[in-house]
């Protein structure tokens, strides 16, 4: 059998740029799926948000992750990335990271060079660790996979804090580290996204943050683009999130007007079909599955 890690390589060895929207809960993973995309990235920021209420600033831990992310790969269809934060410690709790993550599931897991607790990458008040720690860590990530395939992902939020160049020179260590993907969170430009990856020695990806609407941070760019810069991989972590938040506040206001003016209003655009969400969500594998059992 093809391991999930061997899977996304496969996906990733293809021509142009991977993309993988970023999912959080099944109904985000079953649509990507649904959507025909070869692989998805599950979103801390997300899981953090949608799980527990609060923002990504360090709350959720790495058994309220692991358990979500757990649950997300037991079912998809596609290989999944999931997001290890800094890996909640130092690098001997990255090496039980990694492979808790990899008995969950996942094919690629994200080890980040920020202090902890950790905040979005695209919040204010970042800080790094020393680059030095963070070899080790990309390092005991490296060598704590049971499975060669399974992805090391290895993001530095440098740039904001020591410049361009430092975030460079930490993704080319990390690489020598054994990360297998890189990735430098909240580039200001095109120009830099470009200087970054003609300058790393491994795959570059980045993230497009659609739903970021307050001061600039990495601009919006097409993967056509982002291609051509030399980028290899983009994820879109804020989207769906942004997507269903606003979905559902339609959804409520509709109700607030339908009270206050004491009548039904149906709104059969603002919601999919209940027959649809259960088509969307398997019932048909699982009625097919219980028929096989009951004609037996």
């Amino acid at each position: 059998m093809t391991s999930p890690g061997a899977k996304l390589r496969a996906v990733l060895a293809e021509p142009g740029i991977m993309v993988a929207p970023g999912v959080f809960d099944g109904f985000s993973l079953r649509l990507v799926e649904m959507m025909g995309y070869k692989t998805a990235a599950i979103t801390g920021a997300g899981l953090s948000e949608s799980n527990l209420g609060w923002p990504d600033v360090g709350i959720m831990g790495y058994t309220e992750n692991l358990r979500a992310c757990s649950a997300l790969a037991a079912v998809s269809t596609i290989p999944l990335a999931a997001d290890g934060d800094t890996g909640y410690g130092n690098a001997l709790n990255v090496y039980f990271t990694v492979q808790g993550f990899e008995r969950a599931g996942l094919a690629c897991l994200m080890i980040e060079d920020q202090v902890w607790p950790k905040r979005c990458g695209h919040m204010e008040g970042k800080q790094v660790i020393s680059a030095e720690e963070g070899v080790e860590k990309i390092r005991a990530a490296a060598e704590a996979r049971r499975d060669p395939d399974f992805v090391i992902k290895a993001r530095t939020d440098a740039t904001a804090i020591l410049g361009l160049g430092e975030a460079i020179r930490r993704l080319n260590l990390y690489a020598e580290a054994g990360a297998d993907i890189l990735f430098a969170d909240a580039l200001l430009s095109a120009e830099d996204i470009g200087t970054v990856a003609r300058n790393v020695s491994k795959p570059l990806t980045v993230n497009m943050g659609f739903g970021i609407r307050q001061r600039p941070t990495t601009p919006l760019l097409s993967t056509r683009q982002l291609e051509d810069l030399g980028v290899k991989a983009v994820s879109f972590p804020r989207m769906l999130t942004a997507a269903a938040i606003q979905g559902m506040k339609n959804a409520l206001a509709v109700l607030g007007q339908s009270i206050a003016e004491g009548r039904v209003i149906d709104r059969p655009d603002l919601l999919v079909p209940f027959s649809e969400i259960n088509e969307l969500m398997g019932i048909g594998k699982l009625q097919a599955i219980q028929e096989s059992f009951l004609k037996g």
